[in-house]
């Protein structure tokens, strides 16, 4: 799907549960505040050993029929939930056969942002359902990527009304910072993302004390408080709009991270991408803030 330079769309990876469009709702509204193009994908996987809708193993043909047909009226009504949530974004679909991590991976090619659910599940579960398609897609996907979760993950989110929950997180986004190159690419977005809904942002550098302990903390967390002010310099100049809070807090990044987004509207942290992978599936702090933060969350390769 071909888009003109500077209007590359919002990617949204679809759940075939309709009951579950949180992302979706992310994604046309991101889509409706940048005016940007969205479009919708929905990855079909191929059928697996043993499938028998009918009864009996139906034939490649009857199968695929079949498929096309319910793909594409899912399709159709959440293009319909689209359009009559927010009228002026331009949105359209896409039916592909394919592991969704891949399909994904693909369209995040021409694509501002990749946008993707998540729900909680056991460790296990996890590993094969969402994780499955969330981890491998930021690990190698060349634009940011949005995990938004369902609202079980959000024990407030079905009791609070959706204004209220908005007012008590303050408007303001959480930012990751830890000095490198990717925390830089995650501050330039983050700071773009708070203009464009009019928030706050929090910058976090999250110190780890030594076991032992340091004969100089007060140094080492000079020299955090140091690394966090150049990382972010410049950055207010460009968006004057945005306040910024800057803070260095002690502790596992994982923990502090998770504990700031509880009243974010999003959190923004940097991933070494394709280099990272190993990484990311060994439990480093881009997996481990997707899998507990309370907001959605935003991972963004370095440029």
């Amino acid at each position: 799907m071909a888009h003109a330079q500077g209007d590359e769309p919002i990617v949204v990876g679809l759940d075939p549960d309709p009951g579950r469009r949180a992302a979706l709702g992310w994604a046309a509204d991101e889509a409706d505040r940048r005016r940007l193009p969205l479009l919708l994908v929905l990855a079909q996987n191929l059928p697996t050993p043993g499938y028998r809708p009918t009864g009996g193993r139906p034939s490649w043909e009857e199968w695929n029929e079949s498929l096309h047909t319910t793909g594409d009226r899912m399709l159709k009504e959440a293009v319909a939930f689209v359009e009559s949530r927010h009228p002026r974004v331009r949105v359209s679909g896409l039916l592909a056969e394919g592991h969704p991590a891949w399909v994904l991976r693909e369209q995040a090619r021409n694509a501002t942002v990749v946008v993707v659910g998540s729900w909680r599940l056991s460790a296990v579960q996890e590993v094969f359902t969402s994780a499955a398609v969330a981890l491998p897609l930021i690990a190698h996907a060349p634009c940011p990527v949005v995990v938004v979760p369902e609202p079980e993950h959000v024990p407030e989110a079905e009791h609070v009304p959706e204004a209220e929950r908005v007012s008590e997180r303050q408007q303001h986004f959480v930012v990751g910072v830890d000095g490198s190159r990717h925390s830089a690419a995650a501050v330039d977005f983050a700071f773009d993302e708070a203009a464009v809904h009019g928030s706050a942002l929090r910058a976090l550098y999250v110190w780890q004390p030594p076991r032992l302990g340091n004969p100089d903390e007060e140094a080492a967390v000079q020299e955090c408080r140091r690394l966090l002010s150049e990382t972010v310099a410049g950055r207010t100049a460009d968006h004057p709009e945005v306040e910024l809070r800057q803070e260095v807090v002690p502790g596992h990044p994982v923990q502090v991270l998770t504990e700031a987004s509880e009243h974010a509207l999003g959190l923004v942290v940097g991933t070494r991408g394709h280099g990272g992978f190993t990484g990311l599936l060994l439990g480093s702090v881009s997996q481990g803030v997707t899998q507990h933060a309370r907001c959605p969350v935003i991972t963004v390769p370095s440029a």
